[in-house]
Order: structure tokens, then sequence, then C-alpha cells
């Protein structure tokens, strides 16, 4: 790695600094790094490890980060773009959640690869943590989401399906995490 992968480190631990993963006392940063780790399995480059670092910063950090990750080159800032699902707006409002995770889905069926693997890893690495607190916590895991229960696992399938049809790497692995959510979560 070189020392843009250090760099992009330090913007995201920056942008996500005082924040905790949804629910739990877990510093944010863990997640970007984890999805990077990801990336890196599934044979991603440079420039998509750091979008994996940076791909919510936009989403939680809000634009004014924009000029930052665009200092990465203009692949770097079209991957993260392609992950983030809105931007909040200068009040902090994003659109209702379920607009917003259809119009993902929809964005993800054009999307390219680069984006795709990243976004694929994000997610993968979102539903083996709910099913790790499922596991652990039990259904008490979908009070976290603004969707509950019903909602989050209709998206986690809809993901799988759309990541399955575009044939992403993470499709498999996904497709077993999000049905063994729905395997454990009471009916």
């Amino acid at each position: 790695m070189t020392p843009r992968y250090s760099q992009a480190l330090a913007l995201a631990a920056k942008a996500h600094e005082g924040q905790a993963r949804k629910g739990t006392a877990i510093p944010y940063i863990v997640h970007p790094v984890g999805v990077a780790a990801l990336v890196a399995q599934h044979g991603g480059d440079e420039d998509q490890q750091i979008a994996a670092l940076l791909h919510d910063v936009l989403e939680d950090g809000g634009p004014d980060f924009q000029p930052q990750v665009a200092a990465f080159g203009e692949r770097v800032l079209h991957m993260v773009m392609g992950c983030t699902d809105a931007v909040p707006d200068a009040n902090g409002a994003k659109a209702p959640w379920e607009e917003r995770k259809r119009a993902y889905l929809n964005h993800l069926m054009a999307a390219d690869s680069d984006t795709l693997l990243v976004s694929g890893c994000d997610k993968l690495y979102n539903a083996r943590a709910i099913l790790e607190d499922l596991r652990t916590i039990g259904p008490a895991v979908f009070e976290r989401f603004s969707a509950g229960q019903a909602g989050t696992l209709w998206y986690y399938g809809q993901l799988s399906h759309v990541f399955e049809r575009r044939g992403a790497p993470v499709s498999a692995a996904l497709h077993d995490t999000v049905r063994e959510m729905g395997r454990l979560a009471p009916v």
C-alpha cells in the first residue's frame, strides 16, 4: 500500500470521529476498516480499498467532505458516490428510508464492477454484524433500525438478489448470511 491508504484511513477516522455503530459502543471506524479488508480479500486494488475506507464519509459526514474524497482521484470518488444512498441536506435530512433503499437497489442494477465490489463488501459486513447480534442479543437487534425487522430483512433479501444477478464476488457469502438472518429471525 502507498501512503494514500493511510491518508484515506485518517480521513475516514476524522469523518467518523465520535460515531458508534448503531446500538453499540463499537467505534464506527471499525466498519470501514472491515469493509476495506473484505475488498482486499476479494481481490480489490488500492483504489477500491480506499473507496471502502471512505464509502460512508459523504453519507455520514456530509457534503463538506467531497473535496477531500475527490483528492483521492476520480475513480475513488466515483466508487464512494456509488456506495452512497443519500447525502444529507444542509439541515442533515435525507429522503425517507424506503425511497432511498429502492433507489439504491435500482442504482446497483446498473453500477460498474468497482462500485459493486465495494458496495457488496459493505452490505456483507453489515449483514454479518446483524447476524452476529441476532445470535447474541436476539430480535432486539432490529430495534436499531428504523425499518424494523421486516424492512431490514426485506432490504437485505433484495440486496442479495441484486448482487447475485449482477455476479458480484460477494454474492454467495451475502446470500448465505441473509438466509441465516431470515432463519433466526422470529416469524
